[in-house]
């Protein structure tokens, strides 16, 4: 196949373009700072020549968007936004514009679109999508994604929880935190974490790619959601590690100032189903987080 991933230098694209190249996919990234030869100049915003890597490509998969793990400052909030819709936005006028379109569009989203539920397991079908500064960033990502009807492309919004890998993302940073003896309860511990391993999350995308009947909005969660007590003490296990200092919020309040990000990374309760994966035949590598941080650790 021909893929191609905007902005796709980062954790997610850089497993994705290995995963799809060891397939003998060609593959090419739009990114700001081009170092490759499958690498393409965008700006996120503007329609360019980089349009024309989009003709006769099979597959577009979008990442774009300013990082959460930040301080929602005003001027934060502003990119976090404008980043997700303008880049949707401009592949849409460069798909508009092609021949040969892609024959589907995969667009990131986050499961973080749901509420924070301790004992609500959210699908797709029965999902509560709330109101909030997150959640409203999400809807109006998948509005501006879905308000085009595109003949002959498919359109699916990838609605990701947290990914599990050891080379990028959250993991190397609990796995730092775990070592040193700060990998106990983070708050009242009881808020829901929903996983995914990287291996899975590439063999989520290869098979919403190659199920045509995989439309829409799509939880991209392994099966099983546990507390945050539960994960952080099977890391600990895994990882030899005889204890871990629990983080009450208010510590972890002055914590996520100094570290310039938000507690509501780690507090917020994501409880995710994936429903379509499972009803479409997705078996999972890694169902249950003890067989990922086997593999992982």
């Amino acid at each position: 196949m021909k893929i191609i991933i905007a902005a796709g230098t980062g954790f997610l694209g850089k497993n994705l373009e290995k995963y799809f190249t060891e397939k003998g996919s060609q593959v090419y990234i739009l990114t700001r700072n081009p170092k490759r030869k499958n690498e393409i100049f965008w700006d996120a915003k503007t329609l360019d020549e980089w349009k024309n890597i989009l003709e006769n490509s099979d597959v577009l998969i979008n990442l774009a968007g300013k990082s959460v793990d930040c301080r929602y400052t005003e001027k934060n909030k502003k990119e976090i936004y404008s980043s997700r819709i303008e880049s949707t936005k401009v592949l849409q006028q460069a798909i508009n514009e092609c021949i040969n379109k892609p024959k589907v569009w995969l667009n990131a989203s986050s499961a973080t679109i749901y509420i924070h539920s301790e004992t609500h397991l959210n699908t797709e079908e029965n999902g509560i999508i709330g109101d909030d500064f997150s959640m409203n960033i999400c809807k109006s990502w998948e509005k501006e994604f879905f308000i085009s009807k595109t003949e002959n492309v498919r359109k699916v919004a990838l609605r990701t929880s947290i990914v599990l890998g050891n080379n990028g993302g959250a993991f190397p940073k609990l796995k730092m935190i775990t070592k040193f003896g700060l990998g106990g309860k983070q708050g009242r511990g009881n808020q829901n974490i929903s996983w995914i391993h990287i291996d899975d999350f590439c063999r989520s995308v290869e098979h919403i790619i190659n199920n045509e009947n995989i439309v829409g909005e799509i939880n991209i969660t392994a099966p099983n959601p546990l507390p945050n007590e539960e994960f952080m003490r099977k890391l600990r296990k895994k990882m030899k590690v005889p204890f871990g200092l629990n983080a009450p919020v208010w510590q972890l309040e002055i914590a996520s100032i100094f570290l310039k990000s938000e507690t509501e990374l780690l507090l917020k309760s994501r409880n995710v189903y994936p429903d379509k994966l499972m009803k479409s035949g997705l078996e999972f590598t890694y169902s249950k987080v003890d067989y990922a941080f086997k593999n992982l650790v």
